[in-house]
């Protein structure tokens, strides 16, 4: 059986979230790392590295380790993680010496891919790893019954990725990913104000402007919002005045490319399980979900009742945490 040393990791494109079996969510981080590039040390990681980006001295490189769900610097993303137990035994007060630690894997995610993201655990100096599929675990998290044999749609629209998982008896039936989530989104609104305005905007700047004035496909009344940012042309600091009706139609690629995916995942639902789906719907889950009007546009897009998770951002973390149940389960099952 497990010892009570073990944690629940979320890696995620945009945020790295730890979860403990005692204490539930004990960290939660922007998955970005500030390196020393003369001594090859890190600086910073998480608030305080994202806080750097676009703000560094040439001996600063802010990096993000991970991209489109999978691990795309295997030596930053070690380093982060070593960082994170230390913060975490510090400030949980948490042992964390050789945990047992159970991390979720997107579903596309290829052998390759899957192995790094054991081994880079393993380096930070975890004891065993399980991986987990990110959409069992963001429909644990989300309070659906996995384990029963009707149909639980997810679809988790993260930083890098979107995945849509009809999941059953607690296995993936079927599922799709693309890769495009918040960070396209914040790509999206970069070029728009780029092409537009000759304006030069970091990304920071583009997920505040999606925050604050971002709209799925829906109407709405008009919202304004002044940005900053480097005007091509002069050169010079320049403020502009964008309307959330702009921003809006700079998404709309992205945001019809999640619904074909969500379409081609519900078309390739067994027959069987298509009833349930029309009785229960879909659930949302991640940070793209919280995007003004996502829930009204896709129910009215798709005809079946869209529920938001109770906890989008963390319900990944949180079901990868209490799946940690069923791996002792498992564990303890292949030892008799």
């Amino acid at each position: 059986m497990f010892s009570g040393n073990e944690i629940g990791i979320d890696l995620g494109t945009a945020n790295i979230l730890v979860y403990s079996k005692k204490e539930g969510v004990i960290l939660d981080e922007p998955s970005v790392v500030a390196l020393d590039n003369q001594t090859k040390q890190v600086m910073a990681f998480g608030h305080e590295a994202k806080a750097m980006i676009g703000k560094t001295p040439e001996k600063i490189t802010v990096v993000r380790p991970l991209k489109g769900g999978v691990i795309a610097d295997f030596d930053m993303t070690t380093e982060m993680l070593r960082q994170i137990m230390k913060k975490i035994s510090k400030q949980n007060g948490i042992s964390l010496r050789k945990p047992n630690v159970i991390v979720c894997a997107p579903s596309g995610a290829t052998s390759v891919e899957r192995r790094a993201i054991e081994d880079v655990v393993k380096n930070s100096g975890a004891k065993t790893v399980h991986l987990i599929e990110e959409p069992v675990a963001a429909a644990i998290g989300s309070d659906l019954p996995v384990d029963e044999p009707i149909a639980n749609v997810i679809v988790d629209i993260g930083g890098g990725t979107t995945e849509v998982a009809i999941i059953s008896y607690g296995g993936v039936v079927t599922y799709n990913t693309i890769r495009i989530g918040g960070d396209k989104m914040d790509e999206d609104i970069i070029q728009h104000v780029r092409k537009t305005y000759n304006l030069l905007i970091g990304e920071r700047t583009a997920e505040k402007i999606k925050i604050e004035i971002g709209h799925s496909l829906i109407e709405h009344p008009e919202e304004t919002m002044d940005v900053r940012g480097r005007d091509l042309v002069t050169g010079l600091p320049k403020t502009i005045t964008l309307s959330s009706y702009e921003i809006q139609e700079s998404l709309r690629d992205s945001l019809l490319a999640i619904l074909e995916t969500i379409r081609a995942t519900l078309e390739n639902s067994p027959a069987e399980l298509s009833g349930d789906i029309v009785d229960r719907g879909i659930v949302l889950t991640g940070g793209g979900s919280l995007l003004q009007g996502m829930q009204d546009w896709l129910s009215k897009e798709i005809v079946v009742p869209v529920h938001l998770a109770p906890n989008p951002l963390q319900s990944v973390v949180i079901g990868t945490g209490r799946s940690l149940q069923f791996i002792s389960k498992m564990t303890a099952a292949a030892a008799k």
